[in-house]
């Protein structure tokens, strides 16, 4: 560890040299980036530095403890209870600056929503899983726009595509990836019978297109009518965009707006979206097609979150967490459990950094 915090250190000063040289001004971005860097280095260094001094202190403080006079060693020993605890809430401080970055951190996202298993129960709950994540991102302040989607004629969504904005967007919502199971009584049940349902959840960062060029040679686009409701417009402007990406099939269609023009740039963000998430799942390695570790089959055992209405329970079972208060969480009440994944996040990288040992 300490070598670690040396290497800070050292790297603290490089980056001071660079961004005070007049060159390093002519491109702007990585100047940016620099500045970044910069601050989380300066942050860790400040704190090595204070922990140093503590430490130096502290064995100067520890050699009054061979006194003869029992006052000076009594305040001795109380001055070194003091020391050893700022050092120790300063390494604690550290080890958390030292959690490995989320390259994703502070990225604006696009979260897909399909009905699973369960047919027109499954495609209601999928709707009632975006109103949750529009009520949640307007209690955080966060923009969400919807960009496509697919409905069913009970008012459910077979599928539903849209974007959030906002310096938390992905940090927040980055635990919903993932296959959601209710257990409820279907409106259109007669019986009574609670029934299981299930609807996946794939969330992305949003990808500019400077971090990630698409060649115009690997696209085919198609322009067509937009089908379903919207009047004579719809029915007479060819608006609705389909763009297949060849060489993967990924295919992502787009007819919300009436614009042409504003159908195909949001079908290009989701396609973007799609095609870094399956280049960066495969450069890491992973197995299956696109987002497939994220949402999996949809069926039934797999499962990340339960939301059982006749109990007024949800349990996230990646922490084996269980909440009752089903009522306030679907209306976007989320905030205590994400802060319970975030917590449980953060204690898993901790692990993996050693702890300060103090002089």
């Amino acid at each position: 560890m300490i070598g670690k915090l040396e290497e800070i250190a050292v790297r603290y000063q490089e980056l001071k040299n660079i961004i005070a040289d007049p060159e390093t001004l002519k491109n702007i971005t990585r100047y940016r980036s620099l500045l970044r860097e910069l601050s989380e280095k300066e942050q860790i260094t400040e704190k090595f530095d204070t922990i140093k001094s503590l430490e130096k202190q502290l064995a100067e403080t520890r050699l009054l403890l061979a006194d003869s006079d029992p006052e000076i060693k009594n305040m001795a020993a109380a001055e070194i209870a003091v020391y050893e605890k700022k050092i120790r809430d300063l390494s604690g401080q550290i080890r958390m600056l030292l959690l490995p970055r989320d390259p994703n951190s502070g990225k604006n996202i696009i979260v897909e929503i399909r009905a699973g298993t369960g047919g027109d129960e499954a495609s209601l709950f999928a709707a009632d899983l975006f109103r949750m994540y529009q009520r949640f991102c307007d209690a955080e302040k966060l923009k969400n726009e919807v960009l496509s989607f697919s409905e069913t004629g009970l008012s459910g969504f077979k599928e539903i595509i849209f974007s959030v904005s906002g310096n938390s967007a992905w940090d927040k919502m980055k635990f919903e990836m993932g296959t959601h199971r209710v257990q409820r009584i279907p409106r259109t049940e007669s019986s009574g019978r609670i029934h299981t349902s299930t609807a996946t959840v794939a969330v992305m960062p949003e990808v500019e297109e400077a971090e990630f060029e698409i060649d115009p040679d690997e696209l085919r686009i198609e322009v067509c009518r937009a089908g379903g409701a919207g009047g004579q417009h719809v029915n007479k402007t060819e608006s609705a965009v389909r763009i297949i990406h060849i060489p993967t099939g990924i295919t992502v269609s787009c007819q919300d707006d009436r614009s042409q023009h504003k159908n195909k740039a949001k079908g290009m963000k989701i396609l973007r979206a799609r095609l870094f998430d399956l280049y960066e799942r495969e450069r890491k390695e992973k197995e299956d097609s696109v987002r497939r570790k994220q949402i999996g089959s949809g069926e039934r055992s797999e499962k990340i979150r339960t939301y059982n209405f006749p109990q007024s329970r949800i349990t996230d079972h990646r922490i084996n967490l269980t909440m009752h208060n089903l009522e306030n969480f679907i209306e976007g009440g989320m905030q205590e459990l994400i802060a319970a994944l975030q917590a449980n996040e953060s204690e898993m990288l901790l692990r993996a950094v050693p702890a300060q040992k103090t002089a």
